[in-house]
């Protein structure tokens, strides 16, 4: 394979950024009265306005024929064909199979993964009607009115957010709950709000043998059983599993257990069982239009021009950033409160997925690869880090995303909220310039030394790249789309860079390593060979507990 280094547009592209390093954005919009609209793109419910980034159409022509070069329309059939483009798994990547709502056939394995797909998601329908509609009772007869959901990563982070994004949408008896952090403190926190007679508990573990998860299920089985009894956790407790027999040993009834298959990577798999808490408390219907907006936005990216497509426009701007202007980070800011979990979802989808330094061919990729994903809601990110987007060093790119339907019955907040999204848009592509500066001085009586001091600090070079994104409403099929954008986004990317998006090896020797520590840290096994600095750490440890785990005299 080549790698983007090597490619004839890459190389092309250079001299275009010398040009355009120094070109200022308000010359861009001054010198083309169209740009606006033409660099505006509508979706379904979403609307892209991409207008204000350090772009022209040049740089587009240039950037569309190095995503040509790397073979991402080659790449986007195989991952539709269901092809293993996880290569280093030697698995198909079919998130898109799960929200396939024309029901074409995909084939793994020469196998219509469809009819399987559509099986769970049937049996996950007559489950979360069940639930919803009081027919599935706890152990004294009691309809359920807590669902906790205890997972981690992809399991956790995928429904928490949706959920929340869409909790107008919510069953009202229901009250949702997420547990994936093994510190003890968020599992009590749950369940000292809860009633064991009327709580479901959802253990969402491939494997089932997790162990940040396994360790929260144990102990709210353990909690469970001081109300109830062995037989009524059948009641209780369903998973999001494959291992039947783990499952069974637990208690839990397999007839109560959903599938999900190895082509489906945590951090894709909202749209599988995994978001069973999701159809739980929205509903069935609203569950499917939400695959129905994933499947919009697959069908747009598969079919749509790269001229006129969403995720490869995204995805290419950000290229354009990372690999010629050195923008090590991204900011996401949803202007809505209910969005206030998605900066992190996306976190986990773009950097556990393009956080690699191996192309696929096992060679050194050469090249800056994903960024760092951050944000917070735009409000308050406002009065938090947006002074560094406005004056820092950085070339920190920024996409403020928010509603144009007003969900609050509060008058005139929705209003102020879209003229700070509009107006910090503006502000980052603008600037303020010294000459502005002085003259706003003057015409507040300010004398001619005390300006010149504060023109320098009130000067903004703007000239900082933003995207918007409006949704025009937060509903089930947007939210949808818009997940749908950022995973296919993340895709574009990855096959730039020549890496693969859909494993992560990255996460596991953590995991191997706190293995032999925790042994170490209970006394299971003598001390380890380790660096200076971790022996040291374990001691510390060991001394800080000893007396209260009996084991001074081994020290």
């Amino acid at each position: 394979m080549k790698h983007l280094s090597e490619l004839p547009a890459w190389r092309q592209l250079w001299p275009h950024y010398e040009e355009m390093k120094s070109v200022h954005m308000r010359d861009l919009f001054a010198q083309d009265p169209d740009r606006a609209r033409r660099y505006w793109l509508e979706v379904g419910g979403l609307t892209l306005d991409y207008a204000k980034n350090r772009i022209t159409d040049q740089t587009l022509n240039g950037l569309f024929e190095l995503a040509r070069e790397s073979g991402l329309p080659e790449k986007m059939r195989a991952m539709f064909a269901g092809e293993k483009i996880n290569n280093t798994e030697n698995r198909a990547a079919l998130h898109i199979a799960l929200r396939n709502r024309a029901d074409t056939p995909i084939y793994v394995d020469g196998e219509n993964v469809m009819p399987k797909v559509n099986s769970v998601l049937r049996h996950m329908g007559r489950f979360a009607h069940a639930v919803r509609n009081g027919d599935w009772t706890g152990y004294t007869g009691q309809a359920i009115t807590d669902i906790v959901n205890i997972g981690i990563g992809g399991s956790d982070q995928g429904p928490l957010m949706m959920c929340t994004a869409l909790q107008t949408y919510g069953h009202p008896r229901l009250n949702m709950h997420f547990v994936s952090n093994v510190d003890g403190t968020q599992l009590r926190d749950v369940l000292e709000q809860v009633r064991p007679e009327t709580t479901l508990f959802i253990i969402a573990s491939k494997t089932f043998t997790t162990q940040e998860t396994l360790t929260n299920a144990h102990t709210a089985r353990d909690w469970f059983l001081r109300a109830g009894r062995e037989e009524d956790i059948a009641k209780h407790f369903v998973a999001v599993s494959t291992n039947k027999e783990a499952v069974s040993a637990f208690g839990i009834d397999t007839a109560n257990m959903f599938e999900f298959w190895d082509w489906v990577g945590g951090r894709y798999s909202l749209w599988s069982a995994i978001g069973l808490p999701i159809m739980i408390y929205l509903g069935e219907e609203n569950f499917i239009a939400m695959l129905e907006g994933a499947h919009l936005m697959d069908q747009h990216f598969i079919n749509a021009p790269f001229e006129q497509n969403m995720p490869v426009l995204l995805g290419m701007i950000g290229i354009w950033y990372i690999n010629y202007f050195g923008g090590g980070s991204h900011v996401i800011a949803p202007y809505d409160q209910h969005l206030h979990h998605l900066p992190r979802f996306i976190q986990q989808l773009d950097m556990e997925s393009n956080g690699k330094q191996t192309a696929c061919d096992g060679t050194p990729v050469g090249t800056d690869t994903g960024p760092i994903i951050w944000g917070e809601t735009g409000i308050n990110g406002q009065h938090a880090f947006f002074q560094l987007l406005h004056q820092g060093t950085h070339i920190t790119p920024i996409d403020l995303i928010a509603s144009l339907e007003k969900r609050s019955n509060l008058p005139g907040h929705h209003e102020i909220l879209l003229s700070n999204v509009f107006a910090q848009a503006e502000a980052f592509m603008r600037g303020k310039t010294a000459e502005e500066v002085r003259a706003e001085l003057q015409a507040q009586g300010m004398d001619g030394e005390k300006i010149e001091k504060l023109v320098p600090h009130k000067t903004f070079s703007g000239n900082r790249p933003t995207n918007i994104l409006l949704l025009d409403k937060i509903d089930p099929r947007n939210m949808g789309s818009l997940i749908a954008l950022y995973e296919h986004k993340v895709f574009v990317q990855g096959v730039l860079w020549g890496i693969n998006s859909f494993d992560q090896w990255g996460v596991e020797l953590g995991k191997q390593l706190a293995k032999t520590i925790l042994a170490e840290l209970t006394g299971e096994i003598p001390p380890q060979p380790h660096d200076a600095s971790t022996e040291r750490l374990i001691r510390l440890y060991r001394r800080a507990n000893c007396e209260a785990d009996g084991t001074c005299d081994i020290l």
